[in-house]
């Protein structure tokens, strides 16, 4: 198989981790880098012997797909760019921040017959797929996503920066239409909503209680998933989990075996496949698009909250 010419657009703190991992899968060839930064680029260029660029356009006649890991706000038009020049795509969370943008993106891919996928790093967390094969018919899901304040993302909010990640997992979890969202925020350290809470009731009466803040003195990625006789605890952030079941003489608590490895690595492997064997990514245009919808929803009613007060 040929490599597949891949190159990074966007190297902050996620996008020089995403171009040093593409040097280390055997089935990419990382072609370039692209920032307007000029010092990171410089440096990210120099530390990884390739080529710079500041202007992403000039890569268009040099790749067969990129990762997109610049600011939310760019990345439908960095993204919409590529595809209409028949590149593929793996665009980082949050996809975009309109669904009429993301509407677009997916019928560009579609006509043009290209890999669009969305980057929701947690779908190949080591725990998260250890786990799956065991979640059956969840009546109630808790999670907390919890960070000090990141200095990054910042034209974002908190549902789209950290709570993104668990409503795609719990949408891919619950086979089951959306009943009702109720949502809180507050503003701390910035005019965004930096804590977020938020409850997804569905219709097969599952419940999900979300809550997410990049406020916190401690960094927490956990979900706890509640099935009729058993619930699993599962820590994103050290790759752990633990199935507690009930017995007729109580409860057991089982350490679920789990061969570590680094999400974003598998991600990215995972795109470099789909792109060169055609096939259909683990997250989709259509399925981040889901995601983005509720997100957007919640924000919208945080938003109308905080105006309110």
């Amino acid at each position: 198989m040929k490599k597949i010419k891949v190159a990074v657009i966007g190297i902050g703190r996620l996008g020089s981790i995403h171009a040093k991992l593409y040097k280390e899968i055997p089935s990419s060839r990382l072609c370039a880098v692209c920032d307007i930064d000029t010092n990171r680029l410089n440096q990210i260029s120099r530390e990884l012997k390739i080529p710079g660029y500041k202007d992403y356009r000039e890569l268009f006649d040099k790749v067969d797909a990129v990762s997109i890991a610049a600011p939310t706000y760019l990345h439908y038009r960095i993204a919409r760019d590529f595809l209409n020049r028949r590149i593929h795509v793996l665009v980082e969370k949050p996809f975009v921040t309109k669904l009429k943008e993301a509407e677009d993106l997916i019928e560009i891919a579609q006509k043009n017959k290209l890999i669009l996928q969305v980057g929701h790093v947690e779908r190949f967390n080591s725990a998260f797929t250890a786990t799956q094969k065991l979640i059956k018919n969840p009546r109630f899901i808790e999670c907390h996503r919890l960070s000090p304040f990141p200095y990054r993302s910042l034209d974002i909010g908190v549902v789209l920066d950290l709570m993104i990640h668990d409503i795609d997992i719990v949408l891919g979890l619950i086979n089951s239409p959306l009943k009702k969202i109720e949502a809180i925020g507050v503003k701390v350290l910035t005019d965004l909503e930096d804590i977020a809470n938020a409850r997804l009731t569905f219709k097969n009466g599952c419940v999900c209680n979300l809550t997410a803040s990049r406020v916190s003195d401690e960094h927490m990625r956990k979900i706890r998933i509640f099935l009729e006789n058993a619930y699993i605890s599962l820590d994103y952030r050290n790759e752990e989990a633990f199935i507690y079941r009930k017995t007729p003489s109580g409860i057991t608590k089982e350490t679920l075996p789990i061969e570590k490895e680094q999400p974003l690595k598998r991600e990215l492997v995972s795109f470099v496949d789909c792109v060169a064997y055609n096939k259909l990514p683990l997250v989709t245009g259509k399925v981040a698009k889901e995601a983005l919808a509720v997100a957007l929803e919640i924000r919208r009613k945080i938003w109308r909250r905080l105006k309110i007060s």
